[in-house]
Formats: C-alpha cells, structure tokens, sequence
C-alpha cells in the first residue's frame, strides 16, 4: 500500500489550477539540506533539480529565483532581469516570514504573497523539472512550462556557471 502523502498548499493550488504534476517523497538529512543530496535521493539529473531562492532587490522589494541545483544565483543577472540595480539573499530568519516556508522547503508556488519569479532559462531543455513542494522530503515533478505559467515566471539567465 502506498503511504499516503500530506497535501502541500503548493499541491492544493496545483491541483485547483489542474496542473499535472508527480509528488516524489525523499529522505531529509537535516545535515544537508543541498539540492545535490535531493538530486541523489531521487535519482535524478541536478541539472532537472531546482531550488528556490528569494531575494531582495535595492528597488523592488522581494522576488524569487528558481535556478538548477548545481548553479549559484549570479546577484547582478538576478538584480538585472527584477529592475534592480542590486540583489542579496535574504537572511534565513526572513525565509520564514515572509514566504510561509522553511529553508530546504521553500517552494515557488503556494508562498504568503506572490513575488515576481524568474527561472533560470535551462529549465527549458527538459520535459519535466523538480521543484520543493514546500515542505522537506517532498519534492514535485512538473513540466517547467507548466509552472512558468502558473506562477507568471520570466524565463532568464540567472547564473554563470554550474557549482
């Protein structure tokens, strides 16, 4: 019997906006919390795994980058592509409030308020990506044009180079 998985508010909104998608459960090792632990306990390509970044631009407040597992956010692309002239991180006590989601389970789909999204442009080549379903250990497996819609992404170079 297959266990029963706890529907994320990210699922709920997918399956209200009748997305087709695929909840994959994963082991959390609250130890490493890296997309490249994620990759490896689903088996898949880290290039296909994304995470969820939220920053702060100098001029417009807070966005969201999605970006490949094995890319670092570029700050100036990432500042360039939201209209600001500068970008940062935002600390992790932040993550909490003003998404509604945890470090390791930050989602793009589903946060408190909508933030202007941009996904990295290689999320284009594949059929399907994975994206955290906002909580750890559980990720979804969706077509990125699915989610570039749903969520009104821009689709743009955030990064340079793979770590």
């Amino acid at each position: 019997m297959k266990e029963k998985i706890n529907k994320t508010n990210a699922v709920r909104l997918l399956d209200k906006a009748k997305i087709t998608y695929e909840l994959i459960p994963y082991e959390v090792d609250e130890h490493d919390l890296a997309a490249a632990h994620v990759a490896a306990q689903l088996g898949e390509n880290i290039e296909q795994v994304f995470k969820t970044l939220v920053l702060h631009g100098d001029r417009n407040g807070y966005f969201v980058c999605v970006i490949p597992g094995n890319h670092e956010v570029d700050l100036k692309l990432a500042a360039k592509a939201s209209g600001n002239k500068k970008a940062d991180l935002i600390p992790m006590k932040e993550l909490l409030p003003v998404t509604g989601y945890i470090r390791g389970g930050c989602s793009p789909v589903g946060m408190k308020k909508v933030f202007p999204t941009f996904i990295h442009d290689s999320c284009l080549q594949f059929e399907y990506i994975f994206i955290s379903a906002g909580v750890r250990g559980l990720q979804i497996r969706l077509n990125p044009g699915d989610l570039i819609k749903y969520v009104g992404a821009t689709v743009c170079p955030l990064s340079n180079e793979n770590l």
